[in-house]
């Protein structure tokens, strides 16, 4: 592992107890500035979990809880009327950082949620006909209980197909929730990251030498291998689309850049597989009762799936 990234790893663990697979997924989008689906029940430590990785880069992190009221001018800002110069300024609004939290993304209107599909495809803001560029790097995590639906909106496939990747964090062990208990006993844990360990431009630098990691032909029908076969299915309503395709081959290259390699290997495919395809597919009713849900569809893919082989 690198030594940046294993510093990541270091001082977001300082918060986060028993959660290495995740930190490690987390870290691995950042790496292809990739946005973050954080899907779990409440208290687990989704939000903990991104303030720690903020709080680790010397970068802006911007937090807003998503409710019904909230309107797309408290995400992307707005234009008054200067009374001085008499010509209109621009009021940031939360996405004006480098990291955005939204917490309880499935609590904002449609129009809210809409409002975020530009910022996280182009990383910039369109207001009043000025275009606003966004921070470098600019990430969205966004939070969601999906146990819960009463006062929610569901995100509409667009907007779940702009989440480069899905996590869960699930329950902690007996032995990690002591951890848990033990740290939070004195102070907010969030406090034992005293100092960042990187800063912004540490980031972009990563993400340029992540570009530069190789992918051979055989790892590239790998890929193919796994996607092709949910565009034909039966057991599925909505296939893996090429933007799926495409973000296995980045999450592949910066999980090899993790793993302190130049070159894609078909295992690094496999560990991200399931939290970059995963919310990509709509199971049919046929595939809901045989499988339960698109994780195991695609871990059913994965065991099925040829590796090709050659020189």
């Amino acid at each position: 592992m690198p030594r940046n990234v294993e510093n990541l790893a270091a001082s977001v663990g300082k918060v986060i107890v028993g959660k290495d697979e995740s930190v490690k997924n987390i870290i691995c989008a950042m790496l292809c500035a990739g946005h973050v689906l954080v899907e779990d029940v409440p208290g687990v430590g989704k939000t903990q979990l991104v303030a720690a990785l903020a709080k680790s880069v010397d970068g802006r992190f911007n937090r807003i809880q998503l409710t019904p009221d909230i309107m797309p001018s408290d995400i992307v800002g707005f234009s008054v009327v200067n009374s001085q110069s008499r010509e209109f300024e621009y009021h940031p609004g939360a996405a004006m950082c480098n990291f955005l939290l939204a917490d309880e993304i499935n609590r904002a209107s449609p129009k809210v949620q809409s409002g975020l599909l530009e910022i996280m495809e182009e990383k910039q803001i369109s207001l009043d006909g000025k275009t606003h560029d966004l921070p470098k790097p600019f990430i969205v995590f966004a939070t969601q209980n999906p146990v819960e639906t009463d006062g929610t909106y569901h995100l509409p496939e667009a907007q779940m197909d702009r989440f480069f990747m899905r996590l869960s964090l699930g329950y902690p062990t007996a032995q990690e929730e002591l951890m848990i208990l033990r740290r939070n006993e004195m102070h907010n844990p969030i406090l034992n990251i005293t100092e960042p360990v990187l800063s912004p431009g540490d980031i972009v630098q990563m993400q340029e030498e992540v570009k530069q990691v190789k992918v051979n032909d055989l790892a590239e029908k790998y890929v193919l291998n796994l996607v092709l076969p949910s565009r034909c299915d039966e057991n599925v309503t909505l296939g893996i689309s090429p933007r799926g395709r495409i973000s296995v081959h980045k999450a592949a290259k910066a999980m090899a850049y993790i793993n302190n390699r130049d070159y894609v290997t078909p295992q690094d495919i496999k560990n991200v597989a399931v939290t970059v395809l995963s919310h990509r597919i709509i199971l049919s009713p046929k595939g809901k009762i045989k499988y339960g849900d698109a994780r195991e569809y695609v871990k059913d893919i994965l065991k099925s799936a040829e590796i090709p082989t050659g020189n």
